[in-house]
Parts: C-alpha cells; structure tokens; sequence
C-alpha cells in the first residue's frame, strides 16, 4: 500500500457517517407505522443474515459506545433469553417458509457473559427455528476477560466458526486508564483456545486515540498482537463523545493523544499492517490475502451493513435483543435501547420495535452506489445504470463533478466510463461516498471523524 500522505488526511479529516446503512440511523423515526416495517419482511424470499444482541458485561470499559448492560448478577441472563425466545416466536409468522440462513452473529456487550449451558439453550433457539446453509458464517464476539474453554466449546457445539474480540491496547497505563485490565496472557490463551476447538477466523480490535497512547507505544501493540497472527484486524479511531456516552468524560482525566499524534498513529499502523501481510480491506479493516473478507473484495461479493463489512450479500438482517437492528430491502428497523422498554413490550406480546426508516427509490438507488463504492472500490457506470435503470452519468452529473478535488489529490481515477478508488483513496472511502449522500449537509457535524 502507498505510503498514507498526512497533508491528505488532516485535508480529509472531517465527520461523516460510516455507512453501515444508507440513509444512516439518523433518519431513524419512531413515528412510524411500526407493522409496516415488520410487515415488509413478508416479501422477502432470499436468505437470512441473523444477529442476536447480548448487552451484558460485567465491567464497563470507559471507552465504549455499545448498549450495554453492567452487572455482576448472572441470573439476570437467563430472564433475558426468556425474552429472546418470545421474540423470537413472535418474529416467525413474519417470514416465509424454506428460507436459509447463510450468517449469524452474536454481539454485546459480552457474549460469553452467558454461562455454557445458557449458550447451548441459544443454540437450541435459533436451530430449532432456522435452517443454515452447510457454509453458513457464524461468528461471536467474545472477552478474554470472562472467557472459559467451556465458553468456547459451547458456542462451537453451535456450530460458530468466526470469533472477534477487543484488544484495545496491550499497554498496562493504557489499560488501567480504560478501565479493561487484560494481560497478553489471556490474548494468547483464548487464540490458542479457539485455534483448537476449529475456529475458522479470529478477528482482533484495537483503538487508537486512547489516553497515554503514543506511535511508538502504539506500534509496540501492534508488533505483539502482529505476533499473534490473527485473520483480520479491525483498528478504530476512538470516538470521544461523553455527551451521549458520560462514562468517557472518566478519560479526560488523563492524557489523550492530540489529533495530530492520533493521525501519526492511523499511518504508521497502516504501513506496518500493509507491510505484515494484511490488506487494507477499507475503513478500518484489514485481512490476510487468504481471508474470505479480501476474497469477497476482490469478487465483488463484499457489502456491509450494521455489523460492518460482511461477505454475504443481498440477506435480510433479522436483529433479535436490544437494541438490535433489522433491514429487509425497502425498510430498517430497530428494537428498543432500554431493558424496561424491551422487555415489557414483549410482555404485552408485540414485537419491541422502536423506530425505523422507509426507503425511497432514490435512497435505494443511492445506497447501492454508496455501498459498491464502500466495499468494490469502483462503480461502472454502464453496468450500474443497466441494473438501476437510471443514466447514471446525467443523473448524477454534480457528484461526479465534485470528485474533482479528489481526483486532482490521486484519489480517485474518474473517466467517462467509471469511478475507481485507488489505492492511497482507500484510506479515504468514507469521503467518496460522502459525495453521493443526500441527507449529509443537514447532519454532518453529528458524524464522527471520518479518518
């Protein structure tokens, strides 16, 4: 990969949405026909991405953003799955017969915060319920923290595949600063662990922009968690936003990296990523050659959604737990973000969705440009006006137009037949599609920092 420009990024360096949908979940509205988005699942005939929201964590870690649930009290998840399964059941009727899952994911929070046997009891919910494809990806993100062997025998006994957790930083200060206190023994133990009991995949995360970080502290993470030779890494820029998050007003007690150090940071983890054999996927995901997630790039196969970039494509996402978010073709809908809510909606046996969005033609059309370029990292004009039955280049005549700057910076190639990102543009997909978005100018300043 082309060495990243730091006069580019602190450019580029502005909020925008990460589009894990389009239009994002500002558009979101609870005064909506709430039957009519679950209804819309009825005319879906293709296959079933599902995912399982676990809110529950014993700690919280002071960076996150997540919807969780702080608690010591593990009796509380088995009440918690007795409302999953109500979900669950009330959701069926909704969907047509004979149709197969091809991926599931568990998030949180913290899965293994369940017990073993209440994960075999999940289990025995979703395939009691639902018929998998033999190549389904399923996959769970896990704490080392609070993780057992017998966690992950459970969770394999299911039949997942694909594990994904946080490392965050391998620094001691760095940790303590964040509240999550996790030894590189606990790191090796659970990889060893999932190595063992047949895990496909193993996805690591870590943060930059934490408090105490610096490039040289920060590259001495990534030269240990490098030596653990996981499939693919996720590396996210930290969002400081104690107005919606308060806990995180906890880390301005310490020292957080300038804008500057943090931009130091993102090039020389990218140069030493790119350098150990992982590709820069986009946004912040990077994978070995081998990997599915560079493979489906490089067929076009690759899309993302709530979850992020995902190698199953054209699925309806069917969100069970709080919080979770559903997407069928034409609408998105979301469950309720507090438990009393949640769980006494279903109570009253009805579905506990909250708020979400009807698409337009122009949303859709939109979407599917924002997402080719997101996870393709090029649009042909002639295929996608064929398939979209528009004239893109006259109807899209001003967008075009305005990657001019980013064309002239080496960005992107943009000729009469198509749009290509190159390869210093992928640090900068966020920005391209950015050009095609409709809603942006309203709302860009309650967007993160694209970069």
């Amino acid at each position: 990969m082309i060495k990243p420009d730091l006069k580019l990024i602190q450019k580029y360096d502005q909020p925008g949405p990460r589009y894990t949908s389009y239009p994002t979940a500002l558009s979101f509205t609870d005064q909506i026909d709430k039957e009519a988005l679950l209804e819309d699942s009825k005319r879906e005939t293709g296959p079933l991405s599902l995912y399982f929201h676990i809110p529950f964590c014993e700690s919280l870690c002071w960076f996150c953003g997540c919807t969780t649930v702080i608690t010591t009290e593990h009796e509380r998840a088995k009440t918690y799955l007795d409302y999953l399964e109500k979900e669950v059941a009330l959701f069926l009727p909704y969907l047509q017969s004979g149709r197969e899952t091809v991926q599931l994911h568990f998030g949180g929070g913290t899965p293994n915060f369940l017990e073993p046997d209440l994960i075999r009891r999940v289990g025995r919910l979703i395939h009691d319920n639902f018929n998998f494809e033999p190549d389904a990806e399923l996959s769970v993100e896990l704490d080392p923290r609070r993780l057992t062997r017998d966690h992950i025998k459970a969770f394999a006994e299911m039949g997942v595949n694909r594990a994904s957790f946080g490392v965050q930083d391998v620094n001691p200060v760095v940790q303590k600063a964040i509240h999550r206190i996790q030894p590189t023994e606990m790191n090796t133990r659970a990889i060893q662990w999932l190595r063992e009991e047949g895990f496909k995949s193993v996805n690591l995360d870590l943060i930059y922009g934490l408090p105490h970080q610096t490039v040289e502290s920060f590259g001495e993470t990534l030269d240990e968690v490098i030596g653990y030779n996981p499939d693919r890494f996720a590396v996210f820029s930290y969002a400081h936003v104690p107005s919606i998050k308060p806990a995180q007003k906890i880390l301005e007690r310490a020292i957080l990296p300038s804008a500057e150090t943090k931009l130091e940071i993102l090039t020389m983890l990218t140069e030493k990523l790119t350098s150990n054999g992982y590709i820069y996927v986009g946004m912040d995901h990077f994978a070995k050659e081998s990997d599915e997630l560079t493979q489906a790039q490089r067929n076009k196969t690759l899309q993302r959604n709530f979850q992020g970039y995902s190698t199953k494509a054209d699925s309806e996402i069917c969100g069970f737990g709080l919080s979770s978010v559903s997407q069928t073709s034409n609408v998105y809908r979301q469950n309720y973000k507090t438990s009393d809510l949640y769980t006494q909606s279903l109570a009253d046996g009805i579905l506990p969705v909250q708020r979400g969005y009807i698409l337009t033609e122009e949303d859709r059309i939109r979407r599917e440009i924002i997402m080719r370029l997101m996870c393709h990292l090029t649009l042909d004009f002639e295929e996608v006006s064929e398939e979209l039955n528009i004239d893109f280049p006259s109807r899209f005549s001003h967008e075009i137009a305005s990657l001019r700057e980013m064309e002239k910076d080496e960005l992107v190639e943009v000729t009469a037949e198509n749009i290509t990102i190159t390869e210093r543009g992928r640090l900068f997909i966020r920005n391209v599609a950015m050009c095609f978005d409709a809603y942006l100018q309203k709302r860009e300043t309650r967007y993160s920092r694209t970069i």
